[in-house]
C-alpha cells in the first residue's frame, strides 16, 4: 500500500552543520563564536561611530553604511547562534515553521544588502560625476526613502517566496545536511510539485542580480573614467578611496554569493558549499567595517581623532 504524506508528516528538520567533526568541534565552535562577537562589535562600532560623529561625517554615504552594518548584524545573527548549536551539538532539530522563518530572516537580509550595496554605488556616482546635482539630489528625505525602500522590497520580495514555501508538504526525508535552512535544502526535501515556485524565484533572482550588477558595473565604469580626468594626484586618491572601499565590499559579497549557488550541493564536495556559506554569512559581514575603516580616509581620521582623546581614560 501506499503510504501517503501531508504537511504535519514531518514537524522538525534535523540539520546536520559540519557533521563528523567530532576532535575539530570544540575548535570550530569558539572560532565561530569568536567571528560572530567580532562581527557584532565591529558593525555596532561602525553604527556609534557614525551616529556619534555625523557633524564630521556629514555625506550620505555614512547613512548608507550605517544601514548597512545593521544589516549585517541580523544577516549573522539569524544565522550564526543556532550555527553554534549545531556545531557543539553535531547536529540539531528545528522546527518546519522556525526553518521557514530563518529561510525568511535570511532572505530579507540578503535582498536588503543587495540594494542598499546599489543605492550606494548610486551615491558614489553622483558624488563623483556628478557633483554640483550632488546635494540637491541626495537630500536627507531623499536618502531615508532609498534605504525604506531597499528595507521594504527585501522584506516584501522574500515574504512571496516563504509563504510558497510554507505551503509545500515535506514528506521526508528530514535531513538538512547545511548550516542553516536555506532555499535549496527545503526545495530538496518538499514533495510537492516546485515547478512554478523554482521559476518565480529563478525569475526574480535572475532579474534583480541582473539589474543591480549592471547598474553597479554602469556606476563604477563612469566612476573611473571620472577619476581619471580628475588632476590633481590628491583628489584622484579622495576620491578612489572613498569608492574602493564600497567596491571591495561589492566584490567580497557578491562574489562570496554567487560562488555558493555555482557550488555543487550535493556529494562530497558538499563541504564546500558550507564553507562557502560560511564565508556569506559570518565572514563577509565581520570583513565590511575592516575594509571600511582601513580603506575609507575620513573613518580613519576618526578613530584616531576617538583614540587620542580617550587614550588617558584606558
Amino acid at each position: 500500500m501506499t503510504q501517503t504524506y501531508n504537511q504535519s508528516t514531518i514537524k522538525e528538520m534535523l540539520l546536520l552543520g559540519f557533521n563528523g567533526l567530532h576532535n575539530f568541534r570544540t575548535t570550530v565552535f569558539f572560532v565561530l563564536l569568536g567571528i560572530y562577537m567580532a562581527t557584532i562589535i565591529g558593525n555596532l562600532l561602525i553604527i556609534a561611530i557614525i551616529s556619534t560623529t555625523r557633524h564630521l561625517l556629514q555625506s550620505p554615504m555614512y547613512y548608507f553604511l550605517s544601514q548597512l552594518a545593521i544589516n549585517d548584524i541580523l544577516l549573522t545573527t539569524t544565522v550564526c547562534p543556532y550555527m553554534l548549536h549545531i556545531t557543539w551539538n553535531e547536529g540539531a532539530y528545528m522546527s518546519v515553521a522556525g526553518c521557514i522563518i530563518q529561510f525568511y530572516m535570511f532572505g530579507v537580509s540578503s535582498v536588503t544588502e543587495c540594494f542598499l550595496l546599489t543605492a550606494m554605488s548610486y551615491d558614489r556616482y553622483l558624488a563623483i560625476c556628478k557633483p554640483l546635482h550632488y546635494a540637491s539630489t541626495m537630500t536627507y528625505r531623499f536618502c531615508v526613502c532609498l534605504v525604506m525602500c531597499c528595507w521594504l522590497l527585501g522584506f516584501m520580495i522574500t515574504l512571496v517566496i516563504a509563504v510558497m514555501i510554507s505551503n509545500l508538504n515535506f514528506c521526508g526525508p528530514h535531513i538538512i545536511d547545511h548550516l542553516f535552512c536555506d532555499y535549496a535544502p527545503l526545495m530538496d526535501l518538499s514533495c510537492s510539485n516546485t515547478t512554478i515556485l523554482k521559476f518565480i524565484v529563478f525569475s526574480i533572482a535572475s532579474t534583480e542580480t541582473i539589474t543591480e550588477t549592471v547598474f553597479i558595473i554602469a556606476t563604477y565604469v563612469c566612476i573611473f573614467l571620472n577619476i581619471v580626468r580628475i588632476s590633481s594626484s590628491s583628489g584622484r586618491q579622495k576620491a578612489f578611496s572613498t569608492c574602493s572601499s564600497h567596491l571591495a565590499v561589492v566584490c567580497t559579497y557578491y562574489g562570496s554569493l554567487i560562488s555558493i549557488y555555482v557550488a555543487p550541493s550535493k556529494g562530497h564536495l558538499i563541504i564546500i558549499k558550507k564553507i562557502l556559506s560560511l564565508m556569506y554569512t559570518v565572514v563577509t559581514p565581520l570583513l565590511n567595517p575592516i575594509i571600511y575603516s582601513l580603506k575609507n580616509l575620513e573613518i580613519q581620521a576618526v578613530i584616531k581623532k576617538f583614540v587620542r582623546k580617550h587614550k588617558n581614560t584606558f
